[in-house]
C-alpha cells in the first residue's frame, strides 16, 4: 500500500536547480505495455522527481498518455492490455500483489483533457472522493465545511464560488470546472497529480488561469502533465520528458531541453521538423 500524507512544500525550491536533487516520486523500470499485439511502450526507465512539474511531450501516438495512465493503473480497464516491468510511486510498487487499487487511485489523482465535474453541487463535488475514503462514522459537517473551503482556496476558486456552493458544478465555466476537478482530488491527500492535457478544452485566458494554478500546487504535489503545447511545456514545467514511438528519448531540465537538447530527435521535434 502507498504511504499516507501528501508531499509538503519544499522551501527554497528553485526552478530547475534544487529540483535536480529532489527525491523520486515516480520510478519506472523496464516498463513495457501492449494493447493486444501492439506494443505501445518500450523499456521505459524514468526517475520523476518529487515536488516539481514534469511535462511529457512528443508527437501524437508516441505513448505519452499510455505512460500517464499506467501510473494509476487506469489502463487496466482496457481489454487486452499487458504490462511488464515496474512502476513505483513514493517507493511503493503499485503493481505488486496485495496492493489495493482503491488505495492507488487515492494517492494518485488524475485530471483529464475535458473537465468532468459530477452533475451535483460544487460542494458535493469537492467532497465526493473524501466521502468515499472516509468512514461514515467519522464524517462531520463542520469538518466538511473546512475541507471544502481549503480545497477551493488551494485551486484559487473560493472567492468566486463561496456564495454558490449548492449550485450545480456543471453550470461553471470550463476553466472553473477544471479547477474544481483538481479541487475534488485534494481532500484525499494524493501524493501525485497526473494531468492529461488539462488545458486543451480551454481558451487562452482559461489556460493561463489553470497554468497559474498548477504552478501554485507545485511543491505540495508531484505533477506529471501531458501536453502537445510546446509553449506550455516550456513555461509551466521544471523538467521535460520527450517520447517518440513508445520510447523515452530524453529527460532533462526544461530550459536545457528547449535550448540545448542532447538528442537530434528532440531538437527536430521542438523545432517543428516533424510531429
Amino acid at each position: 500500500m502507498l504511504r499516507d500524507g501528501s508531499v509538503k512544500a519544499m522551501p527554497g525550491l528553485n526552478h530547475h536547480t534544487n529540483a535536480r536533487s529532489a527525491p523520486v516520486a515516480i520510478r519506472t523500470r523496464d516498463l513495457n505495455l501492449w494493447y493486444g499485439q501492439f506494443q505501445a511502450l518500450f523499456d521505459v526507465n524514468l526517475n520523476i522527481k518529487r515536488g516539481i512539474i514534469t511535462a511529457l511531450i512528443g508527437p501524437s501516438g508516441c505513448g505519452k498518455t499510455t505512460l500517464l495512465r499506467s501510473v494509476n493503473r487506469i489502463n487496466e480497464r482496457i481489454d487486452g492490455v499487458r504490462t511488464t516491468g515496474t512502476i513505483e510511486v513514493m517507493d511503493e510498487d503499485i503493481y505488486a500483489s496485495g496492493v489495493e487499487l482503491l488505495q492507488v487511485r487515492k494517492q494518485i489523482g488524475m485530471v483529464f483533457q475535458r473537465p468532468n465535474p459530477l452533475p451535483i453541487s460544487i460542494r458535493d463535488n469537492v467532497l465526493f472522493g473524501y466521502r468515499i475514503h472516509t468512514p461514515k462514522e467519522t464524517l462531520r459537517h463542520s469538518d466538511e465545511d473546512a475541507i471544502v473551503e481549503q480545497a477551493l482556496r488551494q485551486v484559487l476558486l473560493w472567492d468566486e464560488v463561496k456564495d454558490s456552493l449548492h449550485k450545480k458544478a456543471t453550470g461553471l465555466s470550463l476553466e472553473k470546472q477544471q479547477k474544481l476537478c483538481i479541487a475534488r482530488l485534494l481532500p484525499v491527500k494524493p501524493e501525485v497529480l497526473l494531468m492529461d492535457e488539462p488545458c486543451s478544452a480551454l481558451d487562452p485566458k482559461g489556460t493561463e488561469a489553470v497554468e497559474e494554478l498548477i504552478w501554485e500546487l507545485r511543491g505540495d504535489y508531484s505533477i506529471l502533465i501531458v501536453t502537445h503545447n510546446m509553449a506550455q511545456a516550456r513555461r509551466a514545467s521544471d523538467e521535460c520528458i520527450f517520447m517518440l514511438l513508445g520510447k523515452v528519448i530524453e529527460h532533462t531540465a526544461t530550459d536545457k531541453m528547449f535550448v540545448t537538447p542532447d538528442r537530434p530527435e528532440t531538437a527536430d521535434y521542438i523545432e517543428g521538423r516533424y510531429g
